[in-house]
């Protein structure tokens, strides 16, 4: 069963989903919309319980149209933990759709620390970048750094070796708020004004 979307239930079907959701942004008259939406319904009929499929009539739903820059339809987005994730525009083919969304779900524990530092932005009176690829790349550096050194350091700082003076450059790095503040953003850009 898929969920239909309005300007109205956007934001609380999508920030209370407990599973990610992929949004059919679509037009009763749009030719290629009709010919994506029973693949959508394939893909996530394949992926037994692991997503939500949502539809957003672009004609009702004018202002979440408009908030997620929908200027060409169809366009397909990916959500998690109420954040966008992924995007793209036209029609593709069903193996493609599950590849894009392989690659998403794999990336869970980018998802989830993109969740954490979202939810700490906003509890400190900031916003993540809205540059989702910016974040991305940074978030990529943060756990390529827990990897290789045991903590989330700043992909975007020195890392000397001396655990003392490099505990300063784990993210949230000790810097943040004063170049937040001063600059409008942090350093490596994670956390804007």
């Amino acid at each position: 069963m898929n969920l239909n979307l309005t300007d109205e239930n956007f934001e609380e079907v999508i920030k209370g989903a407990d599973k990610p959701v992929l949004v059919d942004f679509f037009a009763a008259w749009c030719e290629p919309c009709s010919v994506l939406g029973p693949i959508l319904d394939k893909v996530v009929e394949d992926f037994s319980g692991k997503i939500t499929l949502a539809k957003v009539d672009v004609n009702s739903a004018p202002k979440i149209a408009t908030a997620f820059n929908v200027d060409r339809i169809p366009m397909v987005a990916l959500f998690n933990k109420g954040l966008p994730v992924g995007a793209f525009i036209g029609v593709r083919s069903e193996d493609d759709i599950k590849k894009w969304i392989d690659n998403f779900l794999a990336a869970a524990p980018e998802l989830d620390l993109i969740n954490w530092s979202d939810n700490y932005a906003k509890q400190n009176g900031f916003k993540l970048n809205p540059d989702i690829q910016a974040v991305q790349r940074v978030v990529k550096g943060l756990l390529a750094n827990e990897q290789k050194y045991g903590e989330k350091y700043c992909p975007c700082r020195r890392i000397s070796g001396d655990k003392e003076a490099d505990s300063k450059n784990i993210c949230p790095c000790y810097y943040h708020k004063e170049e937040i503040k001063n600059d409008g953003h942090c350093f490596c850009k994670l956390f804007v004004k």
